[in-house]
């Protein structure tokens, strides 16, 4: 098709619309090195960029889908959603916002919640959606995962949760921030257990969630590149007036400075947890006990009381004179 057309007055530029023929989902950016991916490559990829291995963000049921064993995943505690108790307000209503959030995303809340396996091992799995409200942490999110965490903690398998997420959901006040506090209490009850808890993070990890029960793992994992921290770097950099070191609060940088236990790419992230949950669900063996260095009193096999010999203290005490 030319660029061009003859009219009678001269010639005219067609417009962009009238020419691409491109249709539209078929092409995709990268966030990361800008090249240009074919839709379905990057979807057999587990969306991860082919050319500089970016992740890009993934929906939690297909989280769910690569994470866990085929067909295993029984999905609990779906009747919690958020409602709005402070009827709150800004540019449109809270109730308005939940509305159109799920119908947008599928989805009825932040978290998707229930009990799977993962390398044949039953866990409870909670995993969290960027695309609901920016995964943010309100009073039925925080209800879904605490709920979880119980659910590993009454039927004693390992816990595995998800994170994505901006932090605690303004729209619900000080509520949102109490899930902070009600998930952490639970969680120290699964450690005195003894039950293992997988932390996975993906890119965003911040704010209240960061915060609480997504550092409190004992294996924390994240995805490359992933933003992991409280604040936003550019809120830091204007508080302390300083230049920030290059990759601040990306994986790689946490990782350096202890924050996480280790980075795994996608494609692998089903791999290292089985086998993560395979050393830490290997049946524990007693101790066996170091044999005891035999004494006097088994080489005689005689007691005091039966004529051997006495005690080094009461040997070494003096005769009273007389």
């Amino acid at each position: 098709m030319s660029w061009f057309k003859k009219t009678h007055f001269g010639f005219k530029i067609q417009r962009q619309r009238d020419r691409d023929t491109t249709p539209d989902g078929l092409w995709r950016k990268c966030d990361g090195c800008s090249e240009i991916l074919y839709v379905k490559d990057l979807e057999r990829n587990l969306l991860v960029c082919s050319k500089c291995n970016y992740h890009f963000r993934i929906g939690s049921r297909d989280y769910l889908s690569l994470l866990t064993d085929p067909h295993s995943f029984e999905e609990l505690f779906a009747t919690i959603t958020s409602t709005d108790p402070l009827t709150f307000k800004d540019t449109k209503r809270y109730v308005d916002r939940l509305k159109e959030n799920r119908r947008e995303s599928g989805l009825d809340e932040s978290v998707v919640s229930g009990r799977a396996r993962i390398h044949g091992h039953p866990v409870a799995i909670a995993v969290m959606d960027f695309g609901f409200l920016g995964g943010t942490l309100g009073s039925a999110t925080g209800e879904k995962v605490r709920r979880t965490i119980s659910l590993a903690l009454h039927e004693r398998m390992p816990l595995v949760i998800v994170s994505t997420t901006g932090g605690a959901r303004m729209q619900e006040g000080i509520l949102s921030l109490m899930q902070m506090a009600k998930t952490s209490v639970v969680l120290a009850d699964l450690v005195d257990e003894g039950i293992p808890y997988v932390s996975i993070l993906l890119n965003p990890t911040t704010a209240g969630v960061a915060a609480s029960f997504a550092a409190l793992g004992d294996v924390i994992i994240s995805e490359p590149g992933a933003m992991i921290g409280f604040a936003g770097p550019r809120v830091i950099q204007q508080t302390i007036n300083q230049e920030l070191p290059p990759g601040f609060q990306r994986a790689e940088f946490v990782l350096d400075h202890g924050m996480i236990d280790m980075i795994v790419s996608r494609r692998d992230m089903r791999e290292r947890v089985g086998l993560i949950l395979d050393l830490l669900m290997e049946p524990r063996r007693p101790m066996a006990r170091r044999p005891r260095k035999p004494s006097a009193e088994d080489e005689s096999g005689a007691t005091p009381a039966e004529g051997g010999a006495a005690p080094a203290a009461a040997a070494t005490e003096p005769r009273p004179e007389g």
